[in-house]
């Protein structure tokens, strides 16, 4: 243990702790903007500087370590006034017309520049004249940047990409695609995870909420909008409500009062991709010779993406479900547009997600089943839709609670825990256990694969077909790793979960921005907990499922099944395959 004194406080901690660490324990702030703690710890922004006594220069405080005895000042004059030359030198080239970006509000370095009272014109701009690409689910706006370098590091160790990197020299340096791509170019999975590090508003998903008004505002159109698992435990974090009180019923309320006329829950087509990838690994599993190994979920269009761009020889292995957004998009414009009896070309559907790669997998020429419209025609995130929230006035802490509509609105608990990691492997094996026994198992026998860490795996037995071995993994460089041992022969499994973000779709690259906190973990408890208290756990058991085959689709993996709940993975290229 080490002894120091900050601020005129005794603090001791263990040796090798960083002084911005030991400040924390005693509850000093120090104000950080490029900090992330194991992940970026590189002193880039210089805006934790201290004052050690008998030291000459101030030292950054998240990379250098206490000493026994050291006299350490957190917001000495010389400490203030060097932060506040420093918050100026980023300032000068920052683009500061913060009323137009996203993160208004919600932006570390607005933050820092009010609390140090930076309110003026201080230096001469010196703004870079580069366009922003709008073309990618995740935008970069050079003007913006801070070169804090979380992204790199975020997609480096976390997610094992390295699509992004350092580009010139001193004054002129700056973050781009590595190797001098573009982004659309890159093997980028959109996952978003750099977008939801950055401090400021240098990364920002593609906003489409004006196509959404649009189309709110044509009488021609019939708008038909789904909401995500992880969206309603996440929506109301901006209203700082408590997740029971900010139900997604009350979700709905707000979405009838922006104008929606359908409004459906994505909890129902997750329990029809149970049943679609369920039935399809029950076949696999008990024709074993007829297929190669593992089978891999494709709920995750950041997976996928990863998984055709690095390793393009799995791609059989990937199940040829779609994921539940695409299902509803081709349900919403055949079975539903039929029920209603209108033309699907007038059926405008949107989707509520947690992901930013949903907005590339909606474009996908993939993903136009019943005309040569979209199935679905646009993704908004979570952060997207909270601001058209704000921007009708709508206070969701003074409404009721409405039902989703039907045919396509209802869940069960299954389908709910498809936000957390782990939850869309729990679901399908529920229904395979009975697809395969004919009797339910336990709800929980599945929970070993549960909670956030980011690789999991157990051996279950189904009666009458044996051993079954899986493994969950969330985020891509765990995922990196997945796919090495399985190549090298280290792993041998029967079925994989892989979600691109740590924590899975609770965890997600739309999700609510919390500065340097991960929210995924708490997000998928109560999720978790949706499902304990939910009066149906079993996909199979969905009663508009069972009304929805009886009366369209005649059963899982039949010819109209396939036709609109199925993909062909090999129908599109990342820009790497020829």
């Amino acid at each position: 243990m080490v002894t120091l004194t900050i601020d005129n406080r005794t603090v001791t901690v263990p040796e090798g702790t960083t002084i911005l660490e030991a400040a924390r324990t005693a509850r000093i702030e120090i104000p950080t903007m490029c900090y992330l703690k194991e992940i970026n710890e590189i002193g880039a922004c210089r805006l934790c500087i201290v004052e050690v006594e008998g030291q000459e220069r101030l030292i950054p405080s998240c990379n250098n370590v206490v000493a026994e005895g050291m006299v350490i000042h957190t917001h000495s004059p010389r400490v203030r006034e060097a932060r506040r030359v420093n918050l100026r030198l980023l300032l000068s080239q920052h683009e500061i017309r913060c009323t137009k970006c996203t993160r208004s509000g919600n932006c570390r370095l607005q933050q820092l520049a009010n609390d140090y009272n930076l309110l003026g014109e201080h230096y001469i701009k010196d703004l870079r004249n580069i366009p922003t690409d709008f073309s990618n689910p995740v935008v970069r706006i050079e003007n913006r940047c801070v070169r804090c370098m979380r992204c790199v590091q975020i997609c480096d160790k976390v997610q094992g990409m390295h699509v992004w990197d350092l580009m010139g020299t001193g004054s002129h340096t700056t973050i781009g695609v590595g190797k001098y791509r573009t982004l659309g170019e890159s093997d980028c999975t959109f996952c978003g995870q750099c977008v939801v590090h950055c401090p400021v508003g240098g990364l920002q998903e593609h906003d489409d909420t004006g196509k959404v008004f649009d189309a709110l505002a044509d009488p021609n159109k019939i708008t038909v909008v789904q909401m995500a698992p992880a969206v309603r435990v996440a929506w109301a974090e901006y209203y700082h409500l408590t997740p029971e009180f900010a139900s997604a019923e009350r979700m709905v309320t707000a979405l009838k009062q922006m104008g929606f006329d359908y409004v459906f829950d994505t909890n129902f087509t997750a329990d029809l991709t149970i049943m679609e990838e369920g039935s399809e690994f029950v076949d696999r599993f008990t024709h074993r010779e007829r297929y190669t190994w593992p089978m891999f979920t494709s709920c995750c269009p950041g997976w996928v993406r990863f998984l055709k761009g690095q390793f393009p020889d799995y791609t059989d292995n990937l199940s040829t479900a779609k994921s539940p957004q695409q299902m509803f998009g081709a349900l919403a414009k055949s079975y539903f547009a039929e029920k209603i009896g209108v033309d699907p070309k007038r059926i405008f559907v949107v989707s509520i997600m947690p992901c930013t790669a949903k907005k590339s997998e909606a474009a996908l020429p993939t993903m136009r089943t019943v005309s040569d419209d979209p199935d679905v025609d646009v993704v908004l995130t979570t952060r997207e839709i909270v601001r058209m929230f704000r921007g009708e006035q709508i206070n969701p802490a003074t409404m009721e609670e409405t039902p989703f509509d039907s045919p396509l609105g209802t869940g069960t608990g299954a389908a709910v825990i498809f936000g957390a990691s782990g939850g869309v492997m729990d679901a399908a094996l529920r229904s395979a256990y009975y697809l395969v026994t004919g009797s339910n198992p336990d709800p929980d026998a599945f929970s070993a694969i549960r909670g956030v860490k980011g690789w999991k795996e157990a051996t279950f037995t189904i009666p009458k077909e044996g051993d079954l071995s899986v493994a969950v993994v969330s985020g891509l460089s765990n995922a990196r790793q997945l796919m090495t041992d399985l190549e090298e022969g280290r792993v041998h499994y029967d079925f994989v979960e892989v979600m691109a973000c740590p924590g899975g779709c609770a965890g997600g690259g739309g999700q609510p921005i919390h500065d340097g906190t991960e929210m995924a973990e708490a997000r998928g408890n109560v999720l978790w907990n949706i499902d304990k208290k939910s009066p149906v756990r079993f996909s199979h058991e969905n009663p508009e499922i069972q009304t929805l085959y009886r009366e369209y689709l005649r059963a899982p993996l039949s010819g109209r099944s396939h036709h609109l709940l199925h993909t062909d993975h090999e129908g599109w290229k990342m820009p790497n395959q020829k």
